[in-house]
């Protein structure tokens, strides 16, 4: 588990080597490795930007310890043990924390006036001499572990590096400053409210009235837009190239964050489905994100052989506890030039990280994100699973790729994600406070002039097959896109200047439609009262033709819901849905209680992340398969994961829902 696919690689028997000196020879002739080694390292350092060392760690050809012991003898440097000898903590301070993760040094000790750096990639020490601080110089390298320099800076710059995680985001682009419901926004929500109030009590009628109306009007602008976008599908796009038509170009390191709270019960099965994986290993590093206080999910993980190019970082206690704040945290602890996004339940396509490295490569610079196609493999579950599985092929797979070739800016999904990692540092990351995280940087790329390609590849995810979570998981889903389409509507101008006039009404027209329809569809629902032949509401206020025209509308509309259902699910895989697609209409009523749950969270508890229970199908046949299907790689050596940690408080807490 965990090795590259070494059969793919050619069969050449000759070690590429250009000098007697060289590193590899040398560890050949240390015995550390065996030339048979050194041909498979050499041949799949060849494929992408990883040093010697890193791919034999991560082909589990030799151990970390004994690879810092040839760092040091090859190079002539001395080996340290920071855990043994910690550094001068006086010299930390003159480098930000950031900057020391990313490049992995960090000043250990000043020795007759040279400032001694533990790095554990000396041969790439020169190129930061320049990046240092007059104050550090003259340095020279010590070899240390990537492991122990990063738990030191973890511990070390634990307040600083925390309070960044839940404030990378520009103020003006974040919703962290709606945290406490203050004097003056609760007296501004009492009289909207009590105005409310007073139109319904004195003019009812006039105000059911003009509800519907606008109900009625965001309905077309929602099917117009429906069918754009439908129609734009169909103006495919050229897939994009594979990895093996990339050329000379080296193929990137990819870091995929996963963050997890409370896994006990999928984490085993996530493990087993990432090891798919047909990229390079010495190219790949998998991220597990884990809250300090989750013991469970800690203890879990602790009991399985994680795979050498996976590791964990854990999140500090702190204010607000979501998933992007853990994932703004450990952004900096990141190697690689792509950062990824996977859920806990997610099992990806294993040639997934292959296409998303070849279409980097390929795309002009302004193209920053991918957005691959989610899925799910329990669609057969129940009648609940299988209308959200059909929500989900129309919307990943009709939707977004119609949306975007309208030329919209599209609200990302929260998994199968890919960034450039500048221009996703550039942003600031994720706003740590709002609950959709990803819809807000879906519109942040498009202000700063990036774009976001659809690409064609899997991931398969567990639906949310319970009506009461699926209600809550909808309701912070919902909520996330009142916060973002307000956050982004602060400065309606700038918005509009940096969107442009078809991405601006693009923004206005999602996501008023979306969150119009969810608050307003049981004034639509009177019109039931005229099919069971009751007087409705409005009868005297608008003409019978009117009223007419809203049942044509109302037809109109599911005539094209079902049109769109149909087609999502007409592949193979879906095929079992058809029948199922026309239940719709009985599906998409469970989000108004969501809207109007959402609604009331806004107002109270704006940040209060409602977390979706995973591994209630873990035992389905579509799963069971998905794990059978595992290519029979051999296991990965005994060696311990790395695990990068922070300072862990000597007494639990329980988890602070808000």
């Amino acid at each position: 588990m965990g090795f590259t696919d070494r059969n793919a690689l050619g069969r050449n028997n000759t070690i590429p080597l250009h000098a007697p000196e060289s590193f590899g020879l040398f560890l050949v002739q240390s015995k550390f490795i065996t030339s048979h080694d050194l041909i498979q390292a050499l041949q799949i350092q060849s494929l992408g930007c990883a040093s010697l060392d890193q791919v034999l760690v991560s082909e589990g050809l030799i151990g970390r310890a004994s690879i810092r012991t040839a760092l040091s003898a090859f190079h002539g440097l001395p080996q340290i043990e920071l855990t043994r000898t910690p550094p001068d903590p006086v010299l930390f301070d003159h480098l930000e924390p950031k900057f020391m993760l990313k490049n992995n040094i960090l000043p250990w000790k000043v020795e007759s006036g040279v400032t001694l750096i533990a790095t554990n990639a000396p041969d790439r020490f020169e190129t930061l001499l320049p990046l240092l601080p007059a104050s550090l110089l003259p340095a020279q390298p010590v070899i240390a572990t990537r492991h122990e320099i990063q738990t030191f800076i973890a511990t070390r710059a634990r307040h600083d590096l925390t309070c960044a995680a839940g404030a990378r985001v520009d103020d003006r682009e974040s919703c962290r400053n709606w945290g406490q419901l203050t004097l003056r926004r609760a007296t501004l929500i009492s009289l909207v409210l009590f105005v409310i109030m007073a139109v319904f009590v004195f003019a009812p009628r006039a105000s059911f009235a003009a509800l519907v109306l606008w109900a009625g009007f965001t309905l077309i602008i929602a099917a117009a837009l429906r069918t754009a976008a439908f129609i734009a599908h169909f103006r495919r796009s050229p897939p994009p190239e594979t990895a093996e038509k990339v050329g000379d170009q080296r193929l990137p390191k990819v870091s995929v964050l996963v963050p997890l709270f409370g896994e006990t019960e999928i984490a085993g099965a996530l493990i087993a489905r990432l090891s798919r994986l047909t990229y390079p290993k010495a190219l790949l590093d998998v991220v597990l994100v884990l809250e300090e206080n989750d013991a469970l999910t800690r203890d879990t993980l602790a009991a399985i052989e994680l795979p050498r190019w996976m590791r964990t970082v854990e999140v500090p206690e702190g204010s607000p506890k979501t998933k992007p704040r853990a994932m703004n945290y450990a952004l900096d602890f990141c190697d690689g030039d792509i950062i990824g996004i996977w859920d806990a339940e997610d099992a990806p396509e294993p040639d997934q990280i292959d296409k998303i490295a070849a279409r980097f490569l390929r795309a002009p610079p302004e193209v920053a994100c991918l957005q691959g196609i989610l899925d799910y493999y329990n669609s057969r579950q129940n009648w609940l699973a299988r209308c959200f599985t059909i929500e989900y092929a129309t919307w990943f797979r009709l939707m977004l790729p119609g949306m975007s070739r309208l030329g919209f800016a599209i609200p990302l999904g929260g998994t199968t994600l890919f960034f450039r990692r500048n221009a996703l540092e550039e942003l600031g990351g994720w706003d740590a406070h709002n609950v959709t995280e990803d819809a807000d940087l879906g519109f942040r790329l498009a202000r700063h002039g990036y774009r976001t390609e659809m690409i064609e590849t899997v991931t398969g995810e567990e639906a949310n097959c319970h009506v009461l979570p699926w209600i809550r998981q909808r309701s912070r889903w919902l909520k996330g896109y009142m916060v973002t389409y307000l956050v982004h509507m602060r400065a309606p101008t700038t918005l509009y200047r940096q969107l442009g006039a078809r991405k601006f009404w693009g923004f206005q027209a999602h996501f008023i439609t979306a969150l119009s329809q969810f608050f307003l569809a049981p004034f639509l629902w009177s019109f039931w009262l005229i099919l069971f032949g009751l007087p409705h509401p409005l009868n005297g206020v608008l003409p019978a033709s009117a009223l007419q025209g809203f049942g044509a509308l109302f037809l109109t509309v599911e005539l094209i819901s079902i049109m769109v259902g149909l087609t999502a699910v007409s592949g193979p895989k879906h095929r079992h849905l058809l029948l199922w697609v026309p239940s719709l209409h009985f599906y998409y009523p469970l989000g108004v209680f969501a809207a109007y749950k959402a609604l009331f969270e806004l107002i109270f508890s704006p940040f209060y992340w409602d977390k979706t229970k995973h591994g209630h199908s873990l035992f389905s046949k579509a799963l069971d398969n998905v794990q059978r299907c595992s290519p029979p790689h051999p296991v990965a050596s005994s060696a311990p994961a790395e695990t990068t940690v922070t300072i862990l408080n000597s007494r639990r807490q329980p988890r602070n829902p808000a």
